[in-house]
């Protein structure tokens, strides 16, 4: 098998990870000043950043990009779709595992299990986690999402706690537990049902522009657009990923990728796929593969 491109790295599923980004080494993030002055000033301003943009433009890249230049650690990732709702990304509860192992401790003469082995707080929910420094929680694709998701996230962001109900109603001195985050081997105490945050999380949303969002929720945000890149920004990604001297060996490619981009229409990294073939030794020119590489993103399949 040959090497995999630096993008499609994943290491090893048992061993631990450090690294801000799920592959190793680093990606390199290219975007020029204008871009980079909003970033800061979400930053600043502790507000969620709105990113938008055609696809492959970067936009989910973005909040892996900010946890590394800031040391943030690995990325809450919350992939939004139809199905999902504020409820899952803050916490879930196993009342029927609760209800069984209860069960179990009873008819062994054992106490009842602590509440807080069936609780597992959400991506959203683990980065509201009080801390001595933010989080970074990527909202992936929130237009894919329910209509009214949006506004069920007002209150969250504005007040940056939430309650789990099933620990505050338990009796004072008793409501106190280890609950479990979206890491799988990670435990936090949550006294008082109460979960809030000392610094707000840094949260990058994207959005592909399937439709709007409400002005009580842009009003929230700050909003980013990421332009498709043009030539000179091609070819400083691709110096970038592949090493400076792939550019000459590539020109032709990026040329054929600008004359077939529309807007929307192909992803920069289907020029870097292309690229990493043509540098191993792969025959572009072969029937049928630079097509199949840089194939259309719209229309019917």
């Amino acid at each position: 098998m040959p090497e995999a491109p630096p993008w499609r790295r994943f290491g090893h599923r048992d061993a631990p990870q450090t690294s801000a980004l799920p592959n190793d080494p680093y990606r390199p993030y290219l975007i020029d000043q204008p871009q980079v002055d909003v970033v800061n000033a979400a930053l600043h301003l502790r507000r969620p950043l709105l990113v938008t943009g055609h696809p492959g433009t970067g936009k989910s890249s973005l909040a892996y990009a900010i946890a590394h230049e800031l040391d943030l650690g690995r990325v809450l990732r919350w992939p939004v779709n139809s199905r999902s709702t504020l409820a899952e990304a803050l916490y879930q509860y196993d009342a029927v595992g609760r209800l069984r192992e209860t069960t179990l401790s009873q008819d062994r003469g054992d106490q009842p299990p602590d509440i807080g082995r069936f609780i597992r707080l959400g991506p959203l929910g683990t980065a509201l986690l009080p801390g001595d420094r933010p989080r970074v929680l990527l909202v992936d694709e929130l237009d894919k999402g329910d209509v009214d998701l949006p506004n069920d996230l007002l209150t969250v962001f504005e007040e940056g706690e939430f309650e789990i109900p099933e620990l505050s109603r338990l009796p004072a001195g008793q409501d106190a537990a280890l609950v479990h985050t979206i890491r799988s081997t990670e435990t936090q105490p949550v006294v008082g049902g109460l979960v809030r945050c000392r610094e707000f999380p840094i949260v990058v949303i994207t959005s592909n522009g399937e439709r709007e969002f409400p002005p009580a929720f842009l009003r929230r945000c700050l909003r980013l657009h990421l332009p498709d890149p043009d030539e000179r920004r091609l070819r400083a990604i691709v110096a970038a990923h592949l090493g400076p001297d792939s550019v000459a060996q590539v020109d032709d490619l990026i040329q054929t990728f600008l004359a077939r981009r529309a807007p929307g229409e192909l992803a920069t990294d289907q020029l870097l796929n292309a690229a990493h073939l043509r540098l191993g030794g792969v025959d572009l020119d072969a029937e049928g593969l630079l097509e199949a590489v840089l194939h259309q993103l719209g229309g019917a399949v």
